[in-house]
């Protein structure tokens, strides 16, 4: 049974938002480094990851959620039950917003799913760094006009700005409780996952508009070599649903396949403190996205939300 310390807080927080707020870059700003892949294109957020920040007197577990938008297909269904899904087992609601963006329909959709909703939630204004100051108390206003949030923060998880305050008033809500993972564990996912997504982000940087949402990243193999100066085999194989999609990221004579190697390869060693030999392959499996069977296998499991 966790001990709970007299004084000490600890609690869930689920980050909430339309897709490409922000919420990837603060989580990682946040836990100090890259536990949730970032990418300009919707969608890249999958599955919920959890990072954990622990200090002095409290341990907040913050839980970055697939970006809530209208499903098109399976995996888009399974996406937005987890954003869903984490709002019934959080301590507090963190719905962030970008401060770029008038309040749309995607945010109304959101508001429209917390009513009711017990959990104190916090509206986070994000990208605070590509607006004129002037401009916050219109977007503050628009946004208390429809719901009554516990507080209201302006950030810039890309600048730091302002993120050392709202973690501070996150602790003032959290509920005393125990310290749930040791003090050096940043995240509940295994280190196979997170690879997997280091080199989906790669991918995600490098190709075009008809590829992001179609790919998907296995984890075949992560051996220690000694027989190769104690490197760390890694083997991947990139999922995509059509032969074109395959050529793409092969890319001509291989050299887009190549250039995910070389940047999925530094952010894996740093994430391993080693050395590592990354092999990747790509295969067509057509229409994963709509098949029950192969989102099960590539780690989308219905069954654990």
């Amino acid at each position: 049974m966790l001990e709970t310390k007299s004084g000490y807080k600890s609690g869930f927080i689920s980050i909430i938002g339309r897709p490409n707020v922000g919420k990837s870059t603060f989580l990682n700003r946040v836990i100090g480094q890259k536990i949730a892949i970032m990418s300009d294109k919707p969608q890249t957020t999958r599955n919920k990851v959890q990072g954990v920040l622990t200090t002095n007197d409290s341990q907040m577990i913050f839980i970055d959620t697939p970006g809530i938008h209208k499903p098109k297909h399976k995996l888009g269904d399974f996406m937005l039950k987890v954003a869903k899904n984490t709002l019934r087992e959080v301590d507090i609601i963190m719905f962030m917003v970008n401060a770029e963006q008038k309040l749309g329909k995607g945010d109304e959709f959101i508001l429209d799913m917390l009513a009711g909703n017990a959990t104190p939630v916090f509206l986070v204004i994000n990208k605070i760094d590509q607006i004129h100051p002037d401009e916050l108390i219109g977007i503050i206003e628009s946004y208390k006009e429809r719901y009554e949030f516990a507080e209201i923060v302006p950030i810039s998880a890309l600048q730091g700005n302002n993120v050392e305050n709202l973690l501070a008033t996150l602790s003032k809500y959290l509920p005393e409780g125990p310290q749930y993972y040791p003090a050096d564990q940043v995240t509940d996912h295994p280190e196979r996952f997170i690879i997997s997504e280091l080199i989906r982000e790669k991918v995600l940087h490098l190709t075009r508009e008809e590829i992001p949402h179609s790919i998907a990243v296995i984890i075949d193999k992560i051996r220690r070599d000694e027989e190769n100066e104690g490197k760390i085999h890694v083997a991947a194989t990139i999922i995509v649903e059509r032969d074109s999609q395959k050529g793409i990221v092969i890319g001509k004579r291989g050299a887009l396949l190549k250039e995910v190697g070389i940047r999925a390869r530094k952010d894996i060693e740093m994430l391993l403190g080693s050395k590592v030999y990354l092999e990747l392959w790509v295969k067509v499996q057509k229409d994963w996205r709509n098949k029950s069977t192969h989102l099960r296998d590539f780690g989308f499991r219905d069954d654990e939300y």
